[in-house]
């Protein structure tokens, strides 16, 4: 006798997704050149194209930094999630490329370097004025 038929992954064992800004040139220029040179298996979408009950209680992250996601549950942001994509390489390469930035010591050297591109990203080739990041709110 079978047992129950299942369609799909089971519930949480859906790989993530990089998301990311797809209005910001800059953004998409990025994740266009990672993929043509490191082939992440992990697949990057822009999150205006991901479900609403992912993104939602995120909006305020994703416009300002990639965030990676499993469902509407954030593993890394920013430069931790780039780097969590372009280690899911197959190259042996840029798995080690991708594992530098998590390094005690480098970690907090990415993060910053990623804070600065993230507020001038609107500056830097590829990028618009609509890919600058929004005035934060007041507190």
């Amino acid at each position: 006798m079978e047992g129950p038929r299942t369609t799909g992954p089971a519930p949480g064992s859906a790989p993530p997704v990089l998301a990311y800004d797809g209005d910001c040139g800059f953004c998409q220029s990025c994740v266009d050149r990672i993929r043509s040179l490191a082939a992440p298996t992990l697949e990057a979408v822009p999150w205006q194209f991901l479900p609403e009950e992912s993104t939602a209680p995120h909006r305020a992250r994703l416009d300002r930094e990639v965030l990676l996601l499993r469902g509407a549950t954030v593993l890394a942001g920013g430069s931790d999630a780039v780097a969590r994509w372009v280690g899911s390489s197959p190259s042996a390469g840029y798995r080690a490329a991708g594992a530098v930035p998590r390094l005690p010591g480098v970690r907090g050297c990415a993060r910053a370097v990623y804070r600065w591109v993230s507020r001038n990203r609107h500056r830097l080739p590829g990028g618009t004025p609509a890919c600058a990041v929004p005035p934060a709110a007041p507190r």
